[in-house]
């Protein structure tokens, strides 16, 4: 058993699937299966129920899960006890709302507890503006959506060219659309029965997402709004369609008739300038990175 085992279980165990859990992390399927399968082995217990493509925590996986996550806290801990990170002083980081509600409570939390030196100041925005302001250096650094590259219209998405950062992968989100209460089945943008989209400010890249799947219907009505709760009541009334990532939409409450479907997903970036030298920055990214198995990427969200 080592801590890459540790990473990969907790990603499967987050994304109930080897296919997304294998995209999160930037590796084949099969690497991920390899090593799941052996690490089931090691322990003598069969951590995972496979039901077709989708993967679910058995009783013993469940009790797995939480010693994972302590794991993943302590290979921080030891990181810093071996290898000390002079972080300190104050660190502004920008984040886009859905990430600060459904990823970072956590993250803040542990991050004071192992380095109470360090003041996070959290600025909220969307993508490009968040991008631009780490630019002008208003910003140390940034959690940022992305679609993956393999579903990019280069065009479309050429103000959030990667290349002028240092970019490095947190999240892979799925993006579903969300639909009134008891509203058809929807296979395509054609079969919407609401005409107006419910979303969040210009420059959010979930929205151009959302409008660029409208698309192949009638170009429908823009209702812009401050929060994911504004545009679920919006949706609920029944006035509005929306998307959000499903680890936002799993923190609200919402009608048990509520529709939703999958229309893809987006990778979420942690960007800072190029040739920036932090020890906070860092420290940030440990807590990030070991944070995935337990609020960041946890069941049911993904």
């Amino acid at each position: 058993m080592d801590l890459s085992s540790i990473e990969i279980f907790k990603a499967v165990a987050a994304h109930s699937s080897v296919t997304k859990a294998a995209a999160a992390m930037g590796r084949v399927p099969s690497n991920v299966t390899t090593r799941v399968q052996q690490l089931e082995e090691d322990l003598g217990v069969a951590l995972f129920s496979r039901d077709g493509k989708k993967m679910s925590l058995t009783r013993e996986g469940t009790i797995f899960l939480s010693y994972a996550t302590r794991l993943a806290d302590l290979a921080v801990e030891a990181k810093q006890a071996v290898r000390p990170l002079a972080a300190s002083g104050v660190m502004r980081v920008g984040t886009m709302e859905s990430t600060a509600a459904s990823r970072l409570p956590d993250v803040i939390r542990r991050f004071g507890s192992l380095w109470p030196d360090v003041s996070l100041q959290l600025t909220m925005g969307a993508t490009r503006e968040l991008m631009q302001s780490v630019l002008a250096e208003e910003l140390d650094c940034a959690l940022i959506a992305r679609p993956p590259q393999t579903s990019l219209d280069e065009t479309r998405y050429a103000d959030l060219d990667l290349g002028r950062f240092e970019a490095r992968r947190i999240y892979l989100e799925d993006l579903i659309l969300v639909l009134p209460p008891k509203h058809p089945e929807v296979k395509a943008a054609a079969d919407l029965r609401v005409g107006t989209l419910a979303v969040m400010e210009p420059g959010c890249t979930y929205r151009r997402m959302a409008e660029e799947w409208a698309e192949a219907a009638a170009s429908p009505r823009t209702l812009e709004l401050g929060s994911y709760h504004a545009i679920l009541a919006s949706i609920v009334a029944g006035n509005a369609f929306g998307v959000m990532p499903r680890s936002v939409y799993d923190l609200l409450r919402w009608p048990a008739d509520i529709v939703t479907r999958e229309i893809g997903a987006v990778e979420t970036f942690l960007v800072r300038r190029k040739g920036d030298r932090s020890d906070a920055f860092e420290a940030f990214h440990d807590v990030l990175i070991a944070s995935r198995g337990r609020d960041g990427l946890s069941p049911p969200s993904g």
